[in-house]
C-alpha cells in the first residue's frame, strides 16, 4: 500500500486531479491509496468513533461536502470514490458487480486499518453498506441508509434499465458521447433535477466535471450493466445490526415507499422520511440529514 498526496497516474480520459483540486471540496483531506493497479481517491477527517461514507452511483466524495464536516464533529470520517468513480483508477478488466464492489471496498478498509461503527450510504451505496455489514460484521453498530437504492426497478424497467446499460458501454461510444454533452451545463442540470433534487451551484459545477469526463462516465454505466439488488431483501431480513432507512419525499429516483416497506422487512429497521427534498436529500439539506443520523 503507498499513501500519496496526488495520483500517481491520471488516465486519459479520467478527470484531472491537478486541475480541479484547488476547488474539490474538502480536498484538503484528499489522500490517493495505491493497491497493486488500482488508485483509490479517499478523504479522511474527524476524531470520535468510525464512520464509513459510501456515495451512489455517478457521484464522488463531493456528494458528501456539507455533510462532512457536521458529522466530523463526532465521528472519524472515511469517504472513498467508488471504483470508475471520480479519481478513483481500478485496474484494467475490473468487473464492478456489488460483490466485486463490496470486495474492493473492504480490501480498502484492510490497508487503512479501518474498521467502522457506523455505514452510511446513499442510493446504491447503501447496497453496499449493507453488503459490507454481511461480510464484516464484527465492529458495526449500525447502518444508514440514504435515499437507499436496495430494490431492483420494478416491471419493464428492471429488464430495460440494465440492458440499456450493458448496450451504451459497448466500445465506450456512449461514454464518449455523454461525457461530450455534459459540456452544455444546462443538461447536467436537468439530469440532476430529474433527482426530485434542486442542485447548487456549486454542486452541478462539480457533477459537470465528473461527467465530462470518459472514464467516469464509463464507470457509472459499468456499474449499472452489472448491478444485481435480487438479493438485499433477504440480506436486510438477516441483519441483526440496526438499519435507518432514510428517504426525502420528494425522490423521484427511488420511490420513497422503498425506504418504508425495507423498513418493516429488516430486522432492526427504522424509517424517517425528510419533507421537500429529493434523491440528494445529503447534498440539498446536509443539516437535516446530520441531524437524522446523530439522534436516530
Amino acid at each position: 500500500m503507498i499513501l500519496l498526496n496526488d495520483p500517481p497516474r491520471i488516465r486519459s480520459g479520467a478527470p484531472d486531479w491537478t486541475k480541479h483540486k484547488q476547488n474539490w471540496p474538502h480536498s484538503h483531506t484528499s489522500r490517493f491509496l495505491q493497491i497493486d493497479r488500482e488508485t483509490w481517491h479517499i478523504q479522511r477527517m474527524g476524531a470520535g468513533p468510525r464512520a464509513l461514507l459510501l456515495h451512489g452511483t455517478g457521484a464522488s466524495t463531493h456528494s458528501w461536502a456539507g455533510l462532512f464536516p457536521m458529522l466530523a464533529a463526532h465521528y472519524d470520517l472515511l469517504a472513498i470514490d467508488l471504483p470508475g468513480h471520480g479519481f478513483s483508477q481500478m485496474r484494467p478488466g475490473f468487473v464492478p458487480s456489488l460483490p466485486n464492489v463490496t470486495m474492493a471496498i473492504s480490501r480498502v478498509l484492510k490497508e487503512l486499518d479501518f474498521w467502522p461503527k457506523v455505514i452510511i450510504g446513499h442510493s446504491a451505496g447503501a447496497a453496499i453498506a449493507i453488503n459490507l455489514a454481511k461480510r464484516n460484521p464484527a465492529d458495526l453498530e449500525r447502518i444508514v441508509s440514504l435515499n437507499g437504492a436496495l430494490q431492483p426497478f420494478a416491471g419493464a424497467m428492471g429488464i430495460i434499465a440494465p440492458m440499456t446499460a450493458k448496450l451504451v458501454t459497448f466500445g465506450g461510444f456512449a461514454a464518449r458521447a455523454l461525457s461530450s454533452s455534459a459540456k452544455d451545463i444546462g443538461r447536467v442540470e436537468r439530469l440532476l433535477l430529474d433527482t426530485g433534487s434542486v442542485p447548487s451551484r456549486e454542486t452541478l459545477e462539480q457533477y459537470a466535471v465528473l461527467m465530462r469526463s470518459r472514464e467516469h462516465v464509463q464507470g457509472t454505466l459499468q456499474m449499472m450493466a452489472n448491478w444485481d439488488l435480487s438479493p438485499m431483501e433477504a440480506i436486510c431480513a438477516e441483519l441483526d445490526r440496526p438499519i435507518l432507512f432514510v428517504t426525502g419525499s420528494k425522490d423521484r429516483t427511488v420511490p420513497p415507499d422503498t425506504a418504508l416497506d425495507l423498513s418493516k422487512i429488516a430486522r432492526n429497521g427504522r424509517y424517517l422520511c425528510i419533507e421537500d427534498v429529493g434523491h440528494l436529500a445529503h447534498e440539498e439539506a446536509p443539516a437535516k440529514l446530520a441531524t437524522a443520523i446523530l439522534n436516530h
